[in-house]
């Protein structure tokens, strides 16, 4: 089976897991990226500054980005 890495970037942070997860295929690494974004996230959002953004990325064996969920906090000039 092949194998898939996480990595998280926020601002200038990143860190890949340095251990890598074995999927079936693309649609189960699908479904393991948004689970384990969907368990994350609350946190996430609570703490995201004003006008930052988070990223997580699932790489492949090759550790290229095969999916990336963003999450972006935008302020807006009132008109």
């Amino acid at each position: 089976m092949p194998l898939y890495y996480f990595r998280i970037r926020t601002g200038r942070y990143s860190g890949m897991s340095s251990h890598g997860t074995e999927l079936t295929d693309q649609d189960a690494a699908w479904e393991e990226l948004t689970a384990v974004c969907a368990g994350m996230i609350g946190s996430i959002a609570r703490h995201l500054a004003e006008n930052a953004e988070w990223q997580m990325e699932l790489l492949d064996e090759s550790r290229k980005p095969v999916f990336r969920i963003r999450l972006m906090a935008e302020s807006f000039e009132p008109e």
